[in-house]
């Protein structure tokens, strides 16, 4: 076997890549998950990885997608319009191609949430896309994905990419509201939640991130998550 390289940035599971794999630990989850892809890519989604089975280890393998993460430092392309124009467009694919996604018997690592309009990613984020060329090319991590409404992905999708977040403030250029409006005109006002209602959303997906976060720092035994948390409920206190 080509030899592994551990990939950062995660704060879930360990992640590495093989050849031209990416193998990460699999759950009870996985066999949802990689049906969820396979069905997405058979509509034409072909931003998200193929899955492609487990591996001897017993690990989820899924086809590596060549490009740059927007992880930290974060790069100047994050902050780009058109970046942020592909992500709104990306973000109603994914969700417009899981409509009518609902094997018998899935298992979800989240918890599902109504009205469950589509299937949310539930962390669509910069260090979850891929960018190559100037453009928005691919989506990974999609192990923590779960039904739930269009507003949950885009709330947190508006916080990390339109200037909330205290740990990605956006350069000088647009204000946050003129970043969520740019979001919102992409993904398409004939599905898109107003963008009050967008906010109100991002306030209660912070909260509720920051609770799961804490409880993930003590099981995990990672008192360093604990910022993080902290910081989810400061980014919420601000929300206008």
């Amino acid at each position: 076997m080509t030899d592994e390289v551990e990939l950062g940035g995660g704060n879930v599971n360990r992640v590495v890549r093989v050849g031209d794999t990416v193998r990460r630990t699999a759950g009870p989850w996985t066999p949802t998950v990689h049906a969820l892809l396979a069905w997405v890519r058979a509509q034409g989604v072909d931003v998200v990885p193929a899955p492609l089975g487990l591996d001897a280890d017993g690990r989820e393998v899924l086809a590596w997608v060549p490009g740059e993460v927007g992880g930290w430092p974060v790069p100047a392309w994050v902050w780009d319009l058109t970046v942020l124009r592909d992500a709104g467009r990306t973000a109603r694919r994914w969700h417009d191609a899981t409509v009518g996604f609902a094997p018998p018997a899935a298992v979800w690592r989240s918890p599902v949430r109504e009205p469950a309009e589509v299937v949310c990613h539930n962390d669509l984020a910069p260090y979850n896309m891929v960018h190559a060329d100037g453009r928005l090319v691919g989506i990974i991590d999609v192990d923590m994905a779960s039904p739930g409404p269009r507003a949950w992905d885009l709330a947190y999708l508006a916080y990390r990419m339109c200037g909330w977040c205290e740990d990605m403030p956006a350069p000088p250029g647009p204000a946050p509201a003129e970043r969520l409006a740019v979001l919102l005109d992409a993904y398409g006002t004939d599905r898109a939640p107003e963008p009050a209602a967008v906010l109100v959303t991002m306030r209660e997906r912070l909260l509720d991130l920051a609770a799961w976060t804490d409880a993930h720092a003590d099981a995990t035994g990672r008192p360093e998550l604990h910022d993080h948390a902290a910081m989810y409920r400061r980014d919420a206190s601000r929300l206008p």
